[in-house]
């Protein structure tokens, strides 16, 4: 395939092939291969990403409800249903519904009854990470205990540490506690967001995916600055950017399992090495996507972020300057 024929594709399950045909059957109403994947799924990682994936489209269907009548004792269902409503209240919430806060009560008592159901499992505790943003003012107090270090926010820590108890760095749930600290009705929450990527990398281990946390503030700072393209790449040829570029290269890209890499956080790190002018070392990070791609954070760089035409246009001239000044020893065939 010559350079100028490849196109990027989007698809939420990445290169999780086994995830793909369950979604497939989940979008015809069909549960039974969301059942068979879960009960294989081998650990809490892959555990908490794919039901992430499965219940954003389960929560356009009675999928789950129709799996929970028929096996009204399964644990990944009852863990899949709290999901779901979960999803629909942040949805909700969003879209300043009516429904929110009797969604958000519905979702708050399914993610109590999963932790219930399954006390070593991670994602209903995540989940509850997830729900703390909708409550803006902190007006409960579990979403107002204080921090664990100076620099620090009061916040749902109880909520992180059950999560980090069970399963420890857990990719979404410092994800969702940064979306918190997004949330919060407070001056100078981007600094905040900061001080906590800073705090969670700094003890986080080789290879995880904390380690490209701050990244994505990077991105959300100039998404609120509404930057032009020149103030975006002048926001990544800083030493500070090209400091974070490089430590989520080589602490988490070189040093994670590849089939354990997030597509999201493989598009950021590319994106980072790109803006930052490193481009023999973003080739690696374009090469390990595959033919798979994700519209952020590219998208900030058009200037009709909603179009999806936009932000792959941006992606492939990113990934065709990257791969073109990769040294001729380490080069293959792209596509």
């Amino acid at each position: 395939m010559a350079p100028g024929d490849f196109r990027p594709v989007y698809h939420p399950a990445g290169h999780d092939h086994d995830l793909r045909v369950a979604l497939q059957d989940l979008r015809t109403g069909r549960w039974l291969a969301m059942r068979n994947l879960l009960e294989s799924t081998p650990d809490w990682a892959s555990w908490t990403r794919r039901t992430q994936v499965l219940a954003a489209v389960a929560a356009g269907s009675d999928a789950v409800h129709a799996w929970l009548a028929e096996e009204p004792r399964s644990v990944a269902a009852t863990v899949m249903r709290a999901r779901v409503a979960v999803e629909r209240a942040i949805r909700a919430h969003r879209e300043r519904r009516p429904s929110a806060q009797e969604l958000w009560q519905e979702a708050w008592e399914g993610c109590r009854s999963a932790a219930h159901a399954s006390p070593a499992d991670p994602v209903p505790w995540v989940c509850l990470l997830a729900l703390s943003q909708l409550d803006e003012g902190q007006r409960l107090e579990e979403h107002r205990l204080l921090p664990p270090g100076p620099m620090l926010f009061p916040g749902p820590w109880g909520l992180l540490a059950e999560a980090d108890k069970r399963d420890p760095f857990n990719r979404e749930a410092y994800h969702r506690m940064l979306q918190f600290v997004y949330a919060r009705q407070t001056s100078g929450t981007l600094s905040e967001a900061v001080n906590f990527v800073q705090w969670a990398a700094s003890s986080a281990p080789e290879g995880s995916p904390l380690h490209v946390l701050p990244l994505y503030v990077r991105v959300e700072r100039y998404r609120r600055e509404h930057g032009n393209e020149r103030a975006l790449d002048l926001h990544w040829v800083t030493e500070d950017g090209e400091r974070d570029a490089r430590r989520a290269l080589h602490i988490w890209f070189a040093a994670a399992d590849p089939a354990a890499r997030s597509l999201l956080d493989l598009n950021h790190l590319a994106h980072a090495l790109w803006g930052s002018l490193r481009f023999t070392d973003a080739a690696p990070v374009f090469r390990a996507m595959g033919p798979y791609y994700t519209s952020l954070p590219w998208s900030h760089r058009t200037r009709t972020p909603q179009d999806p035409a936009g932000a792959e246009d941006v992606f492939l001239r990113a990934r065709s300057r990257c791969l073109a000044a990769e040294p001729e020893a380490g080069r293959r065939p792209p596509g």
